[in-house]
């Protein structure tokens, strides 16, 4: 199994953190039943952290015309809205939903190149809550394809992530399903996405990034 370069330096501190409060347990708790509750918590706990950063190697469902999941997760909005940040006009937002439980990983949804990309710092609300594509930590970025047409894809931390990581810059040229970053600990991406495109999800799909086919243009 592969792992994510950020992924690394945090499995490592986990495993030595839980082997010295593995040690203190055996040390200064008396009952077996009792230490052996920890361990297996201990274990749980790295097991997860584990399979968090994981990195899943997929094939590609390549297409000009496809407009491909970024990230792993369930599918929470589908409706149109006022774009604010970048376009200012209507377009139709798509959001997917990453649990806990979901590959982190972000994947470029199509070939073209960066021509706009911004953090914003924020609040750490529930991905799941309307406000929190505004209100939360996020990064925009803009992606335009050699037709000249555009989406904005939002990172959007939620109450458990701590670190949005991407390595997006303005002009980068972009591969569909390359990777260009990963959130931490629970949260969603936005699409957002012209008018006349054609949105082939529904509310409460699972998708899967580099493979399920969101919209086409």
């Amino acid at each position: 199994m592969r792992f994510h370069p950020e992924g690394r330096k945090v499995i490592v501190v986990t495993f030595l953190v839980l082997v010295s409060l593995a040690f203190i347990i055996s040390q200064y708790v008396a009952f077996q039943w009792l230490r052996y509750i920890f361990y297996f918590g201990f274990f749980i706990e790295f097991l997860w952290t584990v399979a968090f950063f994981r990195f899943p190697k997929r094939e590609i469902n390549k297409g000009e015309n496809n407009i491909l999941a970024s990230a792993d997760g369930e599918v929470v909005v589908i409706e149109e809205t006022l774009e604010k940040e970048f376009y200012g006009e209507k377009r139709i937002q798509v959001s997917v939903f990453m649990s806990p439980f979901n590959v982190h990983v972000n994947w470029y949804p199509f070939d073209g190149k960066v021509v706009y990309t911004k953090y914003h710092p924020g609040k750490f609300l529930f991905a799941k809550n309307p406000k929190s594509s505004e209100l939360n930590e996020r990064n925009s970025i803009v992606v335009e394809n050699k037709n000249g047409k555009s989406i904005l894809i939002r990172q959007v931390a939620g109450m458990m992530a701590k670190r949005i990581v991407n390595t997006v810059e303005i002009g980068d040229r972009t591969t569909q399903g390359q990777v260009f970053g990963i959130i931490r600990f629970g949260s969603r991406v936005d699409f957002f996405l012209p008018l006349d495109a054609k949105v082939d999800v529904k509310i409460g799909d699972k998708v899967t990034a580099q493979q399920t086919i969101i919209g086409e243009w």
